[in-house]
């Protein structure tokens, strides 16, 4: 009788943590289940690919010594190839039928933007997003959470160096007509306004594009001297290298943490020399020698078979905010008792060189500013801001 008392009391225990579980999304004694919205196809594959690899090469270590609280990690990742209708899929079948936890390193500002409803109504968490866009933290920021300045600071800050450092008084645009590029036009046409300088000229392009010699002619025709940048990753390349080869070697390029990418640097023949970057985060090559880079790096190279960059090194410290949350939430988790581990995060990230501090009353965790330069393949760190 003894025995079957407690057997009883066992199985009442199970049952009361079951329900418990059953109330919590994405949740089971376990595991725990997180999504990601991703371009794996498309022209942001080059950002996509390695924060993937980035932030299961720390799930898949987490998971071998146990996961958080005795719950291992799983992380479906689905392409939307930077498709709005394609993405909308994706977030249904995260959402809905995967029924995730929280969405990790979604990749986009417009496929952010658009699902912010669902994802606000079904309770999901959205965590470091792939997008640096203003509106990724509305007023209240709700569920969202970013790690970095915002793309319109980043051009605020670049494009007032460039200006106190060359002099430059014309700036101008070619962005893609998305959230994403209208913040990169805006945010340079205020800070020409801001410095006193004149905003002369803008073009828009399609994200497939990749002949842009009429465009450069007619902006070099407008006298623009910093021209800063808001399209996809190749087409990016392809601006610089066609404005050397039609001999326009007096023009400063400057792209955003969108583009500040070591594939982008290191392209063969110096392509890229010269062009500038305003991002969140200092380049991790750069930094190859330090204690943590250098171990990141021949972490991801042994399992990856390839070299880690930036993208790769922001989803492994994604993951690692995530895993710091799940883990100051305790072992009854709960939405609620994630969004207090969130809050609880304060501590300075050797592998960003950043500090990274979330509250209830603040949901991006650094803001800081970069400039760099491409310099003989690297990514050569000019000055950096702390923003308040």
């Amino acid at each position: 009788m003894k025995h079957l008392k407690t057997l009883l009391a066992a199985t009442a225990t199970l049952a009361l943590a079951a329900g418990a579980h059953a109330q919590t999304r994405g949740v089971t004694a376990t595991e725990i289940v997180i999504g990601g919205a991703h371009d794996l196809s498309g022209v942001f594959a080059a950002v996509s690919t390695p924060a993937v690899n980035g932030a299961n090469l720390y799930f898949d270590a987490l998971n071998a010594e146990g996961g958080v609280h005795g719950r291992t990690i799983r992380y479906i990742v689905e392409d939307h190839g930077y498709q709005l209708p394609r993405a909308t899929q994706v977030y249904n079948k995260l959402i809905e039928r995967d029924q995730v936890f929280a969405m990790l390193l979604n990749l986009g500002t417009p496929h952010n933007l658009a699902h912010y409803p669902l994802m606000e109504r079904r309770q999901v968490p959205n965590i470091n997003p792939l997008t640096a866009a203003r509106d990724i933290l509305p007023e209240p920021p709700g569920m969202n959470f970013s790690a970095f300045s915002s793309y319109y600071d980043q051009m605020i800050a670049g494009v007032r160096y460039l200006h106190e450092q060359s002099g430059a008084t014309n700036i101008c645009s070619m962005y893609l007509p998305t959230e994403f590029g209208e913040e990169i036009a805006q945010g340079s046409r205020d800070a020409a306004e801001q410095l006193g300088l004149n905003f002369v000229a803008e073009t828009t392009h399609r994200p497939d594009e990749q002949d842009f010699v009429g465009a450069l002619s007619r902006l070099r025709s407008e006298g623009c001297q910093i021209i800063t940048q808001a399209v996809g990753v190749r087409a990016g390349i392809t601006i610089v290298g066609t404005a050397k080869r039609l001999g326009w070697d007096d023009v400063m390029f400057l792209t955003s943490s969108a583009g500040f990418l070591e594939a982008v640097a290191q392209v063969p023949g110096g392509v890229t020399d010269g062009l500038y970057a305003a991002a969140g985060w200092v380049d991790l090559v750069a930094r190859g020698e330090d204690e943590a880079p250098a171990a990141f790096m021949a972490a991801y190279e042994a399992a990856y078979g390839h070299p880690a960059g930036g993208f790769a090194m922001l989803g492994y410290t994604a993951a690692r905010q995530l895993h710091m949350a799940l883990e100051a939430a305790g072992p009854d988790l709960t939405v609620d008792s994630f969004m207090d581990g969130m809050y609880s995060i304060d501590y300075f990230d050797d592998l960003l060189d950043v500090q990274i501090s979330y509250s209830a009353d603040n949901h991006q965790g650094g803001n800081v500013v970069t400039i760099s330069v491409v310099n003989g393949g690297v990514w050569e760190l000019l000055s950096r801001e702390e923003l308040e």
